[in-house]
């Protein structure tokens, strides 16, 4: 495909999923100095998953009293955050059924140099921007000062706050990721979150009414042969123990930062994902067992959920 093919194709998608883009809207209350208070109007973006429904990041809404929509024809919508879950950085907002719903992509098949869309409304501005990139990173964990966010997906198309929460789209219109502007020092590096984390946070919003954190209490990395190979691991696939909470199930059990889990349940476990959709699924059972290597030796262990 030549250079201006692939153009003519990327200009097709942006003319195919611009209804499905919307700007969000919010005024949050600010107190005066004396008495009462005023609100503080800010912008962000999302976009539509079905009809009536928008996905966009938490921290858009965040301490927000009042919400509004307003689709790429220029119609407003005045919105309900039905859930709203930090350490997803997602919520799920209920409008007014207009605009077109975006298809949802699997973002775990995303590749590393595969080329795809960050659509939003760069402060304020109605019009909708797109900036292109590429997938530079998968399975990123990043920190801010109030969040971290696990198994990110990284990119070097440029994100700004008034983009944030809109979608990541590759070539075939789909969405693969809403992006995030929470990391206010990262200069060239955007980030997103995958799209497959927004379906489970979807799911679990339908199984519960809400959306449910289930963790065990460790963060994760994934390994992978270069990883391995430098720091002499027993194993090259599986998910390296990077910390560990004091006061949660899996501190208690034993668990270590150095530890590698290769299975969860008897499910090998390569992504950050996969754990967590394994812990997800046992929220009823209450605990999961995970197979755990440390040095030379394999261990089965049974670790506690908590549920937040």
């Amino acid at each position: 495909m030549s250079i201006r093919e692939l153009s003519k194709e990327i200009a097709i998608v942006v003319k195919r999923i611009k209804p499905s883009v919307v700007t969000i809207s919010t005024e949050i209350p600010h107190p005066l100095l004396f008495f009462g208070y005023e609100p503080v109007r800010g912008y962000g973006s999302g976009f539509i998953i079905a009809p009536g429904y928008v996905v966009t990041n938490a921290h858009v809404v965040h301490s927000a009293s009042r919400v509004s929509v307003i689709f790429s024809d220029g119609y407003i919508s005045e919105a309900r955050v039905i859930a709203s879950d930090p350490h997803r950085d997602l919520a799920l907002l209920r409008t007014a059924e207009h605009g077109v719903p975006i298809k949802l992509g699997d973002s775990n098949k995303l590749e590393v140099g595969e080329i795809v869309l960050a659509v939003g409304s760069p402060l304020g501005l109605l019009e909708n921007s797109v900036t292109m990139g590429v997938v530079s990173a998968v399975g990123r964990t990043i920190t801010s000062q109030n969040v971290i966010l696990e198994d990110v997906i990284q990119t070097d198309a440029a994100i700004n706050p008034g983009n944030s929460g809109g979608p990541l789209v590759n070539l075939e219109g789909e969405a693969v990721g809403v992006t995030t502007a929470i990391i206010p020092f990262a200069q060239g590096i955007g980030f997103a979150i995958p799209i497959n984390t927004v379906k489970r946070f979807i799911e679990m919003i339908n199984r519960y009414g809400k959306p449910l954190r289930a963790w065990i209490g460790v963060y994760v990395a994934p390994l992978n042969p270069t990883m391995a190979a430098l720091y002499n691991l027993p194993v090259s696939e599986g998910l390296l123990v990077v910390k560990v909470i004091p006061g949660f199930p899996a501190h208690a059990s034993g668990i270590v930062e150095g530890d590698i889990i290769v299975s969860a349940n008897g499910k090998p476990v390569k992504r950050t994902s996969e754990l967590k959709e394994v812990i997800e699924d046992s929220i009823d059972e209450g605990y999961v067992e995970l197979e755990v290597i440390r040095g030379k030796r394999k261990y089965i262990t049974r670790v506690s959920i908590v549920v937040e």
